[in-house]
């Protein structure tokens, strides 16, 4: 690794879990508890094994302590489940998850936003943090539908191969590419957008009202 003199120097390094394990080690009574809460930890993921409910509720208490709004948690926690039915289809037409599962979403998410999933992740100025946890309400919105209408044009067509897989993969993202176009035409601008879900809602007393161009119309 490169050091103050600008030479590279070969450096021990550990990533999470071996410094953990190294905390585990240390007989210090400084480090019990850190050590207790680990044990914490541990004991509530072998509670969450046993009953798969308290993770889904440990992800909303985690979303609410980051500060998301219970409109976009409630999506979320539905793109959870919406996603749990894609690789589910996904499994039963012989996909394997890691390089087909990530192949197909980036079709599906290339073919409504226009963007690959690294793509997109850029465009926000993400590295590790996952995508739709910082994707905007309508963002999630229409990932979820290009996921559900994948699932379901998969049941429908039952494509056999990843080849045929990537064509239903297309077909359920330009379903929700059209009804972003709809929404982006009564809207004037673009819905994909460099926010992150955690800055972008705001309370709507704090929304400039307009008016709406529809409704001018149906006054005429």
């Amino acid at each position: 690794m490169p050091a103050a003199d600008g030479k590279n120097y070969s450096t021990d390094v550990a990533d999470i879990e071996q410094l953990l394990r190294i905390v585990q080690s240390i007989p210090s009574k400084k480090a019990e508890p850190l050590k207790q809460w680990l044990a914490k930890v541990g004991s509530a993921r072998l509670d969450q094994a046993q009953d798969p409910e308290l993770s889904i509720q440990q992800a909303i208490n985690d979303y609410r302590r980051l500060g998301y709004g219970e409109n976009w948690i409630n999506q979320r926690v539905k793109s959870i489940e919406t996603r749990k039915e894609l690789t589910d289809e996904w499994k039963r037409g012989g996909m394997q998850e890691g390089r087909d599962f990530a192949l197909l979403t980036d079709i599906i998410t290339k073919a409504w936003s226009g963007k690959t999933t690294g793509e997109y992740k850029k465009f926000k100025g993400l590295k590790k943090e996952n995508l739709r946890d910082n994707m905007t309400n309508l963002e999630l919105a229409l990932n979820t539908l290009a996921e559900a209408a994948t699932t379901e044009f998969s049941k429908q067509y039952n494509p056999k191969g990843v080849e045929a897989n990537k064509k239903v993969a297309k077909k359920g993202g330009d379903a929700a590419r059209a009804a972003r176009e709809n929404i982006e035409k009564g809207l004037g601008r673009s819905i994909i957008s460099p926010n992150k879900a955690s800055d972008y809602i705001k309370p709507i007393e704090e929304a400039k009202s307009q008016e709406l161009p529809f409704d001018a119309e149906n006054d005429k």
